[in-house]
């Protein structure tokens, strides 16, 4: 197959980028050094000119499995024949070595633990998304290949040949052999890196392995479903950016939500949204240094605001403002989805809801993590004042539409959530502040969505004034405290959007879309799929709602729609395949969320 199912993918990462490793034991995406630098394998985005790293079988006969070593963030490809069994040991290597010596590096370590077999091995960068042409020379210790802007060294403990411009070995391994392959930037040295022994390889795996169990044992949650909350944690660490403290909403860009389609987008940045609803769900089980880590990077974007005195939606991992969008023609998207676009244009949006989702994960971190500076606050209360000012505009709304702004009722919901979050810190911490104000504008917007966010004519809460859609973030209003869970237009609210889309709902086969694309106008062409974050959106409103059977349900069907390992893409499609971009932070937070307050709910029933 040109292309694998987006769900055949693992990732392995060094907080400071991630890779996608195929089933096949094919690297098909890597931004090297870092989540947003251009990528040097991305042949999931075009198979012919894209760039891969393969090592696979020869043989044709072969069985694909893949697994993480337990509780890390190392993938073990295995290919089972009857002639043998072949693994590959994939990492980003982890530690104190690695923070000393400031390189990054991916390790592969071929092995074979039941008779032999035969593997060929090519790597093949396409360096800037293959606009960049390169040079291939023989090292000492394996191959270089040389772009403009940067280059990389591949190393091995068997010879290397040069084929074109690419580094290929063929080589035959038996029971208990093992063949290292490594890749190292050589951004900053002409250092062409030492071929790593095997005692050497062992030595980072282990430190590796160390690293994550390490990390995992903060957790703190211990219900049920735990493996997939542990893979959910494993997932969202791997999505921050070590130096910065900043959280990406994924690794990848321009996996499409619609095959074929034109909903092809670059995550590889950090939205106060995303970041700051991981930041609540890490908190949640025990992740208080990696909040703190985020509140640091929102600290330094706080002193960085807009002369309005507003934040953006979205930055990039080291705080810059300006994400400019541009498609790369000459690649073909995945499985023909065009274009395919690197930066994103949506940065400059008016999304009014970011400062409900931020406040409230500062509260949140100021009660379970620690308690905030006065400086910190004080751009707070600068943040709460804009909301104060500018809550009654319309504006693009959560789902980044691009078809003009309107009176979104979500973003009116974050609007007063963001009010509610301050006047309580201010309170808590009797930090000086406008509270009479506040609360005045807090209750003016309550009565406004209560007013104009609510159509008798299908007994719901709707996407914007004046329409008659729903609008999946509106089950957001129980979980934020905005109504009670079984308040009658809650209760109406939750019935409407379980409904099928055939009968105006937006679930399908438990799964739910964020909206109905046919009725709202986003400004872009075809359909997508059903929106992960959605479903558990729903499970977790239904927990509220004291309905835990279909909560429980819809919950134990929605983690059977994760890959072989545990992970999620943005949306499901109506096969089961994942679809967007992958893995989705959103999503694998959702599932944190909900199973914990589902597990809560449940208590000792079984």
């Amino acid at each position: 197959m040109p292309y694998q199912p987006i769900e055949n993918y693992g990732i392995i990462g060094d907080l400071h980028t991630i890779a996608l490793i195929g089933m096949n034991g094919s690297i098909d995406w890597l931004c090297f050094p870092h989540f947003d630098s251009p990528a040097v394998f991305a042949a999931i985005l075009d198979s012919e000119k894209g760039g891969s790293f393969k090592i696979a079988p020869q043989a044709t006969d072969v069985t694909f499995k893949q697994l993480y070593w337990p509780d890390t963030n190392v993938l073990v490809s295995r290919f089972l024949s009857v002639e043998g069994v072949g693994e590959i040991t994939d990492f980003m290597p982890m530690g104190e070595r690695t923070k000393s010596t400031k390189r990054h590096q991916l390790v592969r370590r071929v092995s074979v633990v039941r008779g032999s077999m035969c593997f060929r091995m090519q790597c093949l960068p396409a360096f800037n998304f293959a606009r960049d042409k390169h040079t291939v020379s023989v090292t000492q210790n394996g191959v270089r290949f040389e772009s403009e802007a940067m280059s990389i060294h591949l190393s091995a403990t068997i010879p290397i040949k040069i084929v074109g411009n690419a580094a290929e070995a063929e080589f035959t391994l038996h029971e208990g052999e093992e063949i290292i392959f490594a890749i190292d930037d050589c951004l900053a040295t002409n250092d062409e890196g030492a071929a790593i022994t095997e005692a050497q390889s062992f030595d980072m795996f282990t430190r590796t392995v160390s690293y994550w169990r390490r990390w995992l044992s903060k957790c703190t949650y211990t219900g049920r479903w735990r493996e997939m909350v542990n893979r959910s944690a494993l997932t969202l660490k791997l999505l921050t950016y070590e130096p910065t403290g900043a959280i990406v909403a994924a690794p990848t860009c321009s996996l499409p939500e619609d095959i074929g389609g034109e909903r092809n987008w670059d995550y590889r940045y950090t939205w106060i949204r995303d970041a700051a609803f991981t930041t609540y769900a890490l908190l949640r089980i025990g992740f208080t240094e990696e909040a703190a880590a985020f509140m640091h990077w929102l600290e330094a974007r706080c002193q960085e605001l807009n002369p309005d005195g507003s934040l953006q939606i979205m930055y990039s991992i080291d705080g810059k403002h300006k994400i400019t969008e541009e498609t790369l023609p000459h690649l073909d998207g995945y499985r023909g989805s065009k274009p395919v676009r690197v930066g994103n244009a949506a940065y400059n949006q008016l999304q009014l809801d970011i400062y409900g989702e931020l406040l409230d994960a500062v509260y949140l971190f100021n009660k379970h993590g620690a308690p905030i500076s006065y400086d910190i606050w004080l751009s707070l209360r600068r943040l709460i004042q804009y909301v104060c000012d500018n809550w009654r505009r319309p504006d693009e709304g959560i789902w980044e539409v691009r078809s003009g702004q309107q009176h979104f009722v979500y973003s009116k919901l974050m609007c007063w959530v963001a009010l509610d979050r301050g006047i309580r810190l201010a309170t808590k911490r009797s930090f000086p502040g406008h509270i009479p104000e506040w609360r005045k504008v807090r209750d003016e917007i309550y009565e406004d969505i209560m007013d104009n966010g609510w159509c008798d004519d299908i007994e719901a809460f709707t996407q914007s004034y004046e329409s008659e859609s729903l609008d999946a973030a509106n089950l957001m209003m129980p979980l934020v405290f905005f109504v009670a869970p079984t308040d009658p237009r809650m209760l109406k609210t939750l019935k409407a959007i379980n409904r099928s889309p055939n009968k105006g709902g937006l679930v399908s086969n438990s799964l739910v879309h964020r909206y109905n694309s046919k009725k709202s106008d986003d400004g872009l062409s075809g359909e997508e799929g059903t929106f992960n974050i959605c479903t558990f959106w729903l499970v977790e409103a239904l927990t509220r709602a004291g309905q835990l059977d279909e909560a429980r349900l819809m919950f134990e069907k929605m983690l059977g729609y994760a890959n072989h390992l545990g992970l999620y893409a943005e949306e499901t499609g109506h096969s089961g395949e994942a679809l967007g971009n992958f893995p989705q932070a959103f999503t694998h937070l959702g599932l944190i969320s909900s199973a914990f307050n589902l597990d809560r709910a449940l208590g000792n029933k079984g």
